[in-house]
Formats: structure tokens, sequence, C-alpha cells
């Protein structure tokens, strides 16, 4: 029986990290084992905003692929391709921004926050405006009944689906379905000082990181800002650390962890030296795979998922020309 299809991608903008895992590569490692899975590595994606230095983005795209296969994808069970190797991406990018309204580009929420928030690069470019149209191409491309995406990308994939119920309004109902949007589970990963976990703000642990390198990171790591001695009661739920202990420790333990905290028999430095120990159990074995894992090996992986994803891509451009009478 044929299996459902599911399509994501991710921007090589740099390192991977925990939040990264536990928030998009754990459930893409789950949904290649239950869907027809294509992923893709976004590099045209990375350009809208970093194309005044693309120079990291090849290295980026490498080691990406290598943390992806580390966490656990497996070529063999889905589809892993670069986004720019497949030109098919580009052209029904350009043929749905033909009956794209702009007035849907320029209310994107996203769009309006990163033009206020992000003052360090001009995202004044057509690019940047457009991309939603780009990523509805790179989803409708392999015609998905669904897309794995977080809450904050809820709002693309309702422009997405808008963008496939007019292209099939106007050319003929059957050609795209409306994919869903398959809400990921959250999972709080809180960066070492409390913010959202980011390589920008330097505040997160990668899943390259050496032990040696953790290690100070967590020691200087913030927990209960209120709990100033080991006596002091301290808040779980207020920490930055517990979040980590729900998703690396049992459940049992993380009882233990509670009451140690909120009793004060458990002092911040044990917490913290659990979380160690359970992130190195954690990423021995992931960074085991990595190791082995050549810049040639990968070269090999992409090749042979972007042959694959351009032989689905083929198809659907054919019927796209053919219905807009190209």
């Amino acid at each position: 029986m044929e299996r459902p299809r599911t399509v994501s991608g991710m921007r090589p903008t740099g390192p991977l990290h925990l939040g990264h895992y536990f928030g998009v590569l754990k459930n893409y490692v789950a949904l290649q084992h239950s869907e027809e899975a294509y992923f893709f590595v976004a590099d045209w994606h990375a350009l809208t905003s970093d194309y005044a230095d693309p120079s990291n983005i090849r290295e980026n795209i490498t080691e990406m692929v290598k943390d992806w296969v580390a966490a656990g994808l497996d070529p063999a069970q889905c589809v892993i391709f670069r986004q720019s190797a497949v030109k098919e991406h580009a052209e029904l990018s350009l043929l749905l921004s033909m009956i794209t309204p702009v007035s849907w580009l320029e209310r994107n929420p996203t769009y309006k926050e990163q033009q206020q928030q992000i003052t360090n690069k001009d995202l004044g470019n057509a690019g940047f405006l457009c991309y939603p149209v780009l990523m509805a191409a790179d989803i409708l491309m392999y015609r998905p009944h669904g897309v794995p995406v977080g809450e904050d990308q809820l709002p693309h994939m309702e422009l997405t689906r808008e963008i496939a119920r007019r292209f099939n309004y106007l050319y003929g109902e059957n050609t795209f379905p409306e994919p869903q949007a398959m809400l990921t589970p959250a999972a709080k990963c809180p960066g070492l000082d409390g913010r959202k976990m980011s390589k920008s703000y330097n505040n997160g642990i990668f899943l390259r990181d050496t032990l040696a390198d953790i290690e100070p990171k967590v020691k200087t790591m913030f927990t209960d800002k209120n709990r100033l001695r080991k006596s002091d009661p301290g808040n779980p739920d207020v920490c930055n650390l517990f979040p980590y202990h729900v998703l690396l420790a049992s459940p049992e333990e993380q009882e233990e962890i509670r009451q140690g905290c909120t009793n004060a028999s458990m002092g911040c430095v044990d917490c913290k030296k659990r979380f160690l120990a359970h992130l190195a159990a954690f990423l021995e074995p992931l960074q085991a795979r990595r190791a082995g894992l050549s810049d040639a090996r990968v070269a090999e992986i992409l090749d042979d998922g972007n042959e694959r994803a351009r032989a689905f891509a083929t198809r659907t451009l054919d019927m796209v020309r053919s219905r807009m009478g190209l």
C-alpha cells in the first residue's frame, strides 16, 4: 500500500542545537517510518536573509546533513535532498507567484515581525517578501497530505493551502491536495540564559559539542533565579534546567528531582550533574554516528536524494505546465 506523503525542510544557517533535535529532528526520525518522507536542506531559503554573506552555506549544508543522519534519519527510509539541486522548485515557485496576490504576502505575520525585529540585515529584498511562495512550492511539489510544523509556522501553512486552493480553482480541482499542518509536540528547550535557544544568542548546546565544550556551559546555566542557596526551596516550573530533565530523565527520576528541588534536599550543582550524565548518554551514540560520516558520504546521500526528489518533481511540473497551458 502507498504510504501517506510528507515533506519538510530546514535552513542551513548554522549548527543544530538541542532545540532543533527535540523540536524538529526527533519528529522527522519518527515520520520516516510511517510516511513517504521528503526532507530537504533549504539553501535557497537561507539566502533570503543571508544573501550578503553566503560564505558558510556550503559547509552548513554538509554539517546539517551529518546532524540529521547522526540523529537517526536513514537515507534508505526517507529522501534527503538539497533544495537548489531540484530546479523544479524554482519553476513552480515562479508559476505560483503568478496567481498569488501581493496582499497575501504583505499580511504574513512573520514578514512583519522579522522586518521589525531583525535590524542588522536589510530584509527589503523581493526574495524575503516572496519566500512564502517558494515555501508553498517546496511543499506542494510533493503533493503531501500533511507537513510537520510548529505553531509558529501555521500562518505559512494556511497561505500554502490558500495558494493550492486558488490554483485548483483556476486550473483543476485535483491538482494539489490542501496539506494539513501536522503540529509537532511542543518541546521546551530554553537557552542557557533563559531566552530561546539560538546560535545568534550564543546560548545553545549544539549536537556536535563535545562534553568538554558542554560542561562549562552547563555550570553557568541559569536555574531558578530565586533560589540563591541550596537550603532555599526551589521551583522546577520556573527553572531553565528542569525542562531538560523532562526530555531526558525517566518519569520516576523527574519526580525525584522535583521533590529534591522543592524541599531543598538537592542543590542546583547536583541537578546539573544529573543533566550532564543524561546528556552524555544521549549525545555519545549520536556523535559516534556523526564521526563515521565523511563529506564524501554526505555528497552521496544528497546526490541520491536529489535524483529521487527530482523524479517526483518532474511529474508534478509536467502536470502543472499542462494545466496552465504551457
